[in-house]
């Protein structure tokens, strides 16, 4: 379905935005929408090493947010 394309493509603008922030934290937030979009893709294209990928990425990406959390 194109639906889940879209959600794979929004999952990687989301990420890309991560990528050109500065702000360590705002990043976390774009790593984290975007890792979710591209597991619902990795899970609608039976990818099993994607959808492993995706979700270290996602417990890493929270991870580092609460981590950040915390230190301020």
């Amino acid at each position: 379905m194109a639906i889940f394309k879209l959600i794979g493509a929004l999952g990687i603008v989301l990420i890309s935005i991560g990528i050109i922030n500065k702000q360590r934290k705002i990043q976390d937030v774009f790593y984290i929408l975007g890792g979710v979009c591209l597991e619902i893709y990795s899970v609608y294209i039976s990818d099993l090493i994607f959808i492993i990928l995706e979700a270290i990425f996602i417990v890493a990406a929270i991870y580092d947010f609460i981590k950040q959390k915390h230190n301020k």
